[in-house]
Parts: structure tokens; sequence; C-alpha cells
């Protein structure tokens, strides 16, 4: 099963047609997608608007792929559950969210050798087809210069967004991380 997720703030149409354009030709994999608010008619995939976090976790657990916008809640998922990733960042051009900060947000983390980013709904088939040929197996990726990095910015967002009580959260925690 493919899971796609699209956050619940805003909606995310281009990404939802463009998956089940993709469901449309390659009917033997399921896939359903928490959507958010959305208004597009999908044929093809079936669709959540919201779920609790049990529910959600539940289903990232079992997907085979994930497929979202790139959200941090959804890139920290994958990465602790090590699911390969597809990310399309909203677009504020195209009303899909009020900045490009996911645009940056992809960027960075298509360093990480579970995540694949994609621009445009073409390059999504693609990304898709690739996951399907290669039986959705992630390839490790030769290790950055500044992967080590990276893994300590993923640990510092993962307890802010994740940590219970953000109170408790001492200027000493995230400073031992050493982040710039």
């Amino acid at each position: 099963m493919i899971f796609a997720t699209v956050g619940t703030q805003l909606p995310f149409d281009r990404l939802l047609q463009g998956l089940d354009t993709w469901a449309e030709r390659n009917a033997g994999i399921p896939i359903l997608a928490q959507s958010g608010a959305t208004s597009a008619q999908l044929r093809h995939v079936e669709t959540v608007s919201q779920m609790g976090q049990a529910d959600f976790q539940d289903r990232f657990e079992k997907a085979r792929l994930i497929v979202g916008h790139a959200g941090m809640g959804t890139i920290l998922c994958a990465a602790e559950l090590g699911k390969p990733l597809i990310l399309m960042p909203r677009r504020a051009d195209y009303g899909e969210h009020r900045n490009d900060h996911q645009q940056d947000t992809a960027q960075e983390m298509s360093r990480l050798s579970n995540v694949t980013v994609v621009l445009d709904v073409q390059s999504l088939h693609r990304a898709l087809d690739e996951a399907v040929a290669s039986d959705f197996k992630v390839e490790p990726s030769e290790a950055c210069a500044e992967a080590e990095e990276l893994g300590l910015l993923i640990e510092a967002i993962r307890d802010f967004v994740w940590f219970e009580d953000r109170k408790k959260v001492s200027h000493r925690h995230l400073s031992r991380r050493k982040l710039a």
C-alpha cells in the first residue's frame, strides 16, 4: 500500500490528482490518502480527510511507500520508520501555501537516502514508477559530509514537534546538540 498525506491546513489538490491519475494506470496498487480539506474528486485513490494520531501511525507503518507534502511530521515519521518517501512541496504561487518554505525543506531533506523530491505531476509519476520497479526498496546513499549535522537537526526538530511538554525544553537540551 502507498500512504499519502497532505497535512490538514490547506488543500493540496495537485498532489492528490497526480496520485489519482497514476493510480488509474496502476490499479493493482492500493493508495490511501489523508486528504485534508479538498474538493478534488478522486476515483482511484481511497481518501480520509483526517485521522487520529494512532490511526495515522498505523497506516504509516503498514505502507511500503509514503507520498506527501514537505511537512516535518511526515518527514520525521518516514525517517524513523525507514520508509521510502516521495515529497512534493507545496507552492505559494499555486495557492497551496502562504510561502515557499516547503520547497526549502524538501531541498534540505533530499539529502536523506529515503527521500525523493518531485516538483510536478510528471516527476511524481516517474518517481512512483521507479519505486514500484524497485519493489519499494530504498538504496542507501553515500554519506555526505553534512549527514551528521542533518541528523542532529532532525533530532532537534523531532524533540520540538513531539515533545509532550515543550515548556521543559531547555536551552541546554538543544545546545548540547551543537546546532548552529
